[in-house]
């Protein structure tokens, strides 16, 4: 009785459907006139990591069954893209895939006898760039339809194969176009400085060796009497444009270093050349800090991505250095009433000015 039973049973398996063999990628090569990337790195980052396809079965009455890639998804999916992708020795940008979505869903057709199969990939593509930062660049979403026989699954692959492809094709397109102005592309970050001299401004005299401060300049109301015969109140600013070009941010940076005429003030009687040379020096001094700000600006001191944030640490150490030397400049020259302290401060002032190209020899 024994036998008839596991004979029974053994006929009872042969009748069910045999797990359906694995789907094997077969590499085309891609045909890329300029490649921009070379792929370093793939995972297959799907929740779960379900099998890639479910297909129907030849006799069509089973649902789907699972079917997966040859030597499992990953490791496949990583051959079939090094061996279909053109090699890029030179490539600018060096990309690692993230698989989000990567699957074969088959129904049966309403004419019969055939399966409609829907194809959908979805990656993610990340690059490391030269800062070390990991950088999400674009995600590609594609997929296919198709229509087949039940008894041949001849035109699964070749779907599935193109639609991966196709992500490949549109990164390229992506980076062809995003390098131009997408600032997460850019390797570098080049400052170029201009000085603002040109006087459109009423109330702002900015700074200009060719036209020094004037008591026409000083147009606030004189102080009660006091230590001081005379004020100025000097300070500098910058502003940023930045646009990317050939994968470098070229930061353009406008440099203003100012006098507010309506907050400057000369008591009466004290218009005197020492008092303005006095007044002039102040000036002369956030020059200097300005300067020195601009030169620790360096293409090595500035990353792509927090470019702003040095500028602006850089920015708050300078404004300390001016107040500082200023306090310093009034209290060894007594505000401008100790001659030879005020002369030799006019010497220093001056040495700097002529190191840093400021004025003429």
């Amino acid at each position: 009785m024994l036998a008839v039973l596991l004979s029974l049973l053994l006929a009872w398996q042969r009748l069910l459907p045999g797990p359906e063999k694995p789907l094997v990628l077969q590499p085309v090569p891609l045909l890329l006139a300029s490649p921009l990337f070379t792929v370093t790195a793939l995972h297959d980052a799907r929740p779960g990591r379900p099998a890639v396809a479910w297909l129907l079965s030849a006799s069509g009455a089973a649902p789907p069954q699972p079917v997966e890639l040859q030597g499992g998804t990953e490791a496949a999916l990583r051959q079939f893209v090094g061996r279909s992708l053109p090699v890029a020795a030179a490539a600018r940008y060096r990309v690692a895939v993230r698989v989000l979505e990567c699957r074969v869903q088959e129904t049966p057709a309403a004419a019969g006898r055939q399966a409609a199969g829907q194809v959908t990939v979805r990656l993610a593509f990340d690059w490391q760039n030269a800062e070390g930062r990991i950088v999400q660049l674009t995600e590609y979403r594609g997929g296919a339809r198709y229509l087949r026989p039940l008894a041949s699954r001849a035109v699964v692959e070749p779907t599935l194969r193109q639609a991966l492809l196709n992500g490949f094709v549109y990164l390229n397109q992506w980076l062809t176009q995003a390098r131009a102005h997408d600032v997460r592309l850019a390797t570098a970050v080049h400052p170029t400085f201009r000085y603002e001299t040109r006087q459109t401004e009423a109330d702002t005299l900015f700074y200009d060796p060719a036209r020094p401060l004037a008591w026409t300049d000083f147009t606030g109301l004189p102080r009660p009497r006091g230590r001081y015969a005379a004020a100025v109140f000097p300070g500098f600013a910058y502003q940023g444009r930045p646009r990317v070009a050939n994968g470098v941010v070229e930061l353009e940076l406008y440099l203003k270093i100012y006098v507010v005429r309506s907050s400057s003030w000369v008591a009466p009687d004290q218009r005197t050349a020492f008092n303005l040379n006095h007044e002039q020096r102040h000036f002369d001094l956030v020059r200097l800090v300005a300067e020195r700000f601009r030169r620790k600006a360096t293409p090595d001191s500035l990353t792509v991505e927090d470019y702003n944030s040095i500028l602006q640490l850089q920015y708050l150490k300078s404004f300390t250095e001016m107040n500082h030397l200023q306090e310093q400049y009034d209290q060894e020259t007594r505000g401008g009433t100790d001659a030879q302290a005020q002369e030799r401060w006019n010497r220093r002032i001056d040495a700097e000015l002529r190191g840093y190209g400021i004025m003429g020899p």
